[in-house]
């Protein structure tokens, strides 16, 4: 029997998932990608609050043109941003069964270049 696509990557998901786990100090930085958006968080999953957040349908990019890939990279940059006044500077990333590959790969770049540390 084959999986579907969202089934495998909710298994592959739960796999990460039971090794990646965010602290106050190092939170997870969590990617949900749909077929037109793109949303991260950062999240403490000792107290389960998030921290940070960011997604190609904020106000901020809200005139923001390019490619999905290149807009990932700004929300990348844009969370960076948004992590750099709450304090944070480390965090572990979570794919979130996607492949690193693409508009995952453009949103960690972005992050990176923002100044977070993974």
């Amino acid at each position: 029997m084959a999986l579907t696509k969202s089934a495998r990557r909710n298994r592959i998901h739960k796999r990460i998932r039971s090794t990646v786990k965010g602290t106050q100090e190092r939170p997870r930085l969590s990617v949900f990608r749909s077929n037109k958006e793109i949303y991260v968080q950062l999240i403490n999953d000792v107290s389960g609050v998030t921290l940070a957040a960011a997604s190609s349908r904020d106000k901020d990019l809200k005139d923001a043109t390019g490619t999905k890939i290149e807009i990932a990279q700004k929300v990348g940059q844009l969370l960076a941003s948004r992590a750099a006044k709450a304090k944070i500077d480390t965090v572990t990333f979570d794919r979130g069964g996607y492949l690193y590959h693409g508009r995952v790969k453009a949103l960690a770049d972005g992050a990176r270049e923002g100044g977070l540390k993974f």
